[in-house]
């Protein structure tokens, strides 16, 4: 079974071994220790094709093992996690929903020159565009390759930045190609991000340390970082396995700002470029919502204001800028913060989409908030985008947000539930046909379901 899960896990063969492992793997009695199916669902997981310890068939299969009923994908400009993650959740029996994140400017709106949901970045906003049609994602790939190039071009800058302060430290220095893009699958359409970068300087301090403690040194008085309790906990923490994790997440914090450059617009395109982009293939827009940060649980943020002091005409403004939806993480905020979002979709017709952003070893697959009443909303969502996936992948016009499509009179609270109701049944057509798509949304949009 060791053996099997390596290869489940490894980034270096194809998605196609990789899924005839978890097929073998589940052949051999893995299924043994899966618990019962929860209600839960996580739409934010991300892979090796941003930054992320899971292969696509190993994030479905943590999933299933978490109980989830649904896992989604969603890497940082890129979408090619999609066929094997779809793949890897049909075999697990999961419902499946595919996207991507990227960033997008915010430049021609009144929040310019704000800090919006971008740590790093004024007038630079994270979106998710969901649930793909399949059909699609070559587009995807065409439309997101110039991004990749602009973004190799500033992350080469950002470890010239970075070795410039190695070399005044007297430490090692790290060759792009071999330390950061390495880390990556951008030979296969994946992205390279901050945190490849920061995770090769981690793997750098780590080995020029040698000891816990000598890291911690090294830290505060060479790089001249602040270490908050937790931290400097987790990094002296003995056999802690996700002691580089941690130590990107600390960085990511305290010394990014350092050697960061701002992207431009050919990175960051403007955002109703890309609204309008994400309708033109049956994707669904949505806006990530932040809100003003405490101290996060992997330690890559620090406390700070976002949205919130702007959210009502933020929120007011999103439909005329393209967006379908707003996408956020219920254990990341406020019951007060989220109250007050969930009231803004609803007077604002928007969507409202969950899920736990993945990324590190550290974090739990698991959000038992999405339990609590306040919240069974965004279960019926979830279900609903796995309807609209796999139906827009048969047919557009049966998409969501078609406008052919016969339930497009419904209310939005109506088609969410009738479509979320459609994306549980369809779980038990393994081979789904155009014609039985379409006989089961005219039922849907008849109010016979």
């Amino acid at each position: 079974m060791k053996d099997l899960l390596k290869k489940i896990n490894d980034g270096t063969i194809s998605p196609q071994n990789r899924l005839a492992a978890l097929e073998e793997f589940l052949r051999a009695g893995g299924t043994q220790q899966f618990p019962s199916v929860t209600k839960e669902i996580n739409n934010h997981i991300h892979t090796i094709y941003s930054f992320s310890p899971y292969t696509p068939s190993m994030a479905a299969l943590r999933a299933r093992e978490a109980g989830l009923a649904v896992a989604g994908s969603v890497d940082h400009d890129s979408l090619e996690a999609a066929a094997e993650m779809t793949q890897a959740c049909r075999l697990l029996g999961l419902g499946c929903v595919t996207g991507f994140e990227l960033r997008v400017s915010f430049k021609s709106t009144p929040f310019a020159e704000k800090k919006i949901n971008n740590p790093d970045s004024q007038g630079i906003v994270y979106m998710t565009i969901q649930g793909v049609p399949a059909p699609q994602r070559q587009r995807v790939a065409q439309f997101l390759e110039p991004i990749h190039q602009c973004r190799r071009t500033r992350n080469i800058r950002m470890v010239e930045n970075l070795n410039k302060i190695l070399l005044q430290a007297q430490l090692p220095t790290l060759n792009y190609q071999r330390d950061v893009e390495s880390l990556s699958q951008s030979a296969l359409g994946g992205s390279v991000t901050e945190r490849h970068i920061l995770y090769a300087f981690a793997k750098l301090l780590d080995k020029e340390a040698g000891s816990p403690e000598r890291l911690v040194q090294l830290l505060e008085e060479t790089l001249a970082l602040t270490l908050s309790p937790s931290q400097k906990q987790r990094i002296l923490e003995q056999d802690n396995p996700h002691y580089l994790y941690d130590l990107l997440g600390l960085l990511k914090s305290g010394f990014l700002p350092r050697i960061f450059i701002q992207p431009d617009e050919n990175e960051c395109p403007p955002v109703q470029q890309v609204t309008a982009f994400a309708r033109s293939i049956g994707g669904i827009p949505a806006y990530a919502y932040l809100g003003d940060v405490g101290e996060s649980p992997t330690g890559d943020k620090k406390s700070e204001q976002f949205e919130d002091s702007f959210l009502d005409q933020l929120i007011a403004l999103l439909p005329q800028l393209g967006f379908q939806a707003v996408t956020y993480m219920p254990p990341r905020n406020t019951p007060e913060q989220l109250q007050r979002l969930q009231k803004l979709c609803q007077q604002n017709n928007l969507v409202e989409i969950s899920g736990v952003d993945i990324n590190s070893s550290r974090q739990d697959f698991n959000c038992p908030e999405i339990n609590l009443p306040e919240f069974a909303g965004l279960i019926d969502t979830t279900w609903a985008l796995v309807a609209h996936e796999r139906l827009a992948t048969l047919c557009p016009d049966l998409g969501f947000f078609s406008e052919k499509n016969p339930a497009k009179n419904l209310s939005l609270s109506q088609k969410i539930e009738r479509y979320s109701q459609l994306g549980q049944r369809i779980q038990s057509f393994p081979n789904l046909t155009r014609d039985e798509a379409e006989r089961l949304v005219r039922e849907v949009s008849t109010d016979s379901l």
